[in-house]
């Protein structure tokens, strides 16, 4: 008679929990990540007006005012060569008495030879330095608001996401708390390296999006105003919308390769079945990646997609690697 079949070992310190517990387990981690959430608020909330202005900031970077016309530069040009003044140049003296970028002096000497006076030296050189002047001037200041409340919203929102940002750290503690009972004890020492990683990582991808992404993708969907019917009148609550969208957006895509080393690390999925699929999970990432960018352009699309797919391949050599280890424990714990 045969001996009777070995059972499979179970986890380390298995802990059974009912469906019940589960919940309340869940609801205890939720209210610790809460707690942290407001702490990270207070945080905040210090300096959340500079932080208000320090998100708009690629938005308005994106805003240009009107620049001088080519023809009034021109005629500028013209007057400082010559000591005559025709009425052309004198409508031009006029327009570069009100652009923001001259200064005082220049200004106040403009503004009397718009009025009649003679060509002075300190004019002459006033005229080729307003004549030389860059296409692009100083960027807008202001985005525009439509209720009394929409300011103190706008700061409370910042509140809350800079909160998320802030206490991002110990909130992935907490995930990593709800789901450590299921591992094992050499998996449960991975606490420090996902926390470390997945932290770091999340910080890069909102880095990542506001120095290199913003800069490309608000010019870009600001160009299919047309110039001749169309003028910017962007609401505040509207773009924080959407900066802050496009921060987390990035942030939690650069957590691609911690993700997977999880999932690889439970048995979830494993290497073999990522390289499989691969091309298929490139075409997912395209379409992700069009669907976070905000405008469609080929650039801004490259710039989420490529990062995605370079994590992809990260994750599969991390769950190779994991795989492994967890294969050979598994193995050792059958003997």
């Amino acid at each position: 008679m045969s001996p009777a079949a070995t059972p499979p070992p179970e986890p380390e310190n298995e802990v059974k929990l009912t469906f019940w517990d589960h919940l309340r387990e869940l609801r205890k981690r939720i209210v610790l990540a809460l707690y942290g959430l407001i702490a990270g608020m207070a945080v905040v909330g210090w300096f959340v007006g500079p932080l208000v202005d320090k998100l708009m900031e690629p938005v308005l970077l994106a805003l240009k005012p009107l620049t001088m016309s080519a023809a009034a530069k021109a005629a500028l040009a013209q007057a400082a060569a010559s000591p005559g003044l025709a009425d052309t140049a004198r409508a031009a003296l006029t327009e570069c008495a009100t652009q923001p970028i001259v200064s005082p002096v220049a200004k106040q000497a403009l503004v009397a030879f718009g009025q009649g006076s003679g060509l002075a030296r300190a004019l002459r050189d006033a005229l080729e330095d307003c004549a030389n002047m860059p296409e692009a001037l100083e960027p807008a200041k202001k985005l525009v608001f439509t209720s009394a409340i929409e300011p103190m919203m706008v700061y409370f929102k910042v509140a809350i996401y800079g909160g998320v940002f802030v206490a991002a750290p110990w909130i992935l503690f907490q995930v990593w708390q709800f789901i450590a009972p299921g591992l094992y004890k050499k998996e449960k020492r991975l606490v420090v390296p996902f926390l470390f990683w997945g932290t770091l990582l999340f910080y890069s991808g909102a880095a990542f999006c506001y120095f290199l992404v913003m800069p490309q993708a608000f010019p870009a969907m600001l160009q299919f105003a047309s110039t001749s019917t169309m003028t910017p009148m962007l609401s505040i609550t509207e773009q924080l919308g959407l900066v802050m969208a496009m921060l987390l957006g990035f942030g939690v895509v650069f957590e691609y390769p911690v993700i997977i080393a999880f999932l690889a690390m439970v048995g979830l999925v494993s290497a073999e079945w990522l390289s499989k699929y691969r091309r298929f999970a490139m075409v997912a990432n395209t379409f992700l990646a069009a669907i976070i960018t905000p405008t469609g352009d080929p650039i801004n699309l490259a710039l989420m997609a490529i990062p995605m797919c370079v994590f992809y391949e990260i994750g599969i050599i991390l769950a190779r690697v994991l795989g492994k280890k967890r294969a050979a424990e598994s193995a050792i714990q059958a003997t």
